[in-house]
């Protein structure tokens, strides 16, 4: 099982850089990072709520479960 993040295709979607979304999350660039990469291991629902209010989308944009 693997929970895929596909917040970068978000964000190119939306047209927003790390930075600016970083910025208007109030999270920092280095940990936006780590969850854009898929390299975190967990994400808050708070943070997950403010990007998707950012970003105008649904978590199931952001997150996608795939079997292996």
């Amino acid at each position: 099982m693997a929970i895929i993040v596909n917040l970068d295709v978000m964000m190119a979607k939306r047209k927003i850089s790390l930075g600016d979304l970083a910025e208007k999350i109030d999270i920092t660039p280095a940990n936006l990072s780590i969850l854009k990469t898929g390299k975190a291991k967990a994400i808050r629902f708070s943070t997950l709520e403010a990007i998707c209010n950012e970003l105008n989308c649904q978590p199931g944009d952001i997150l996608e479960f795939r079997e292996d």
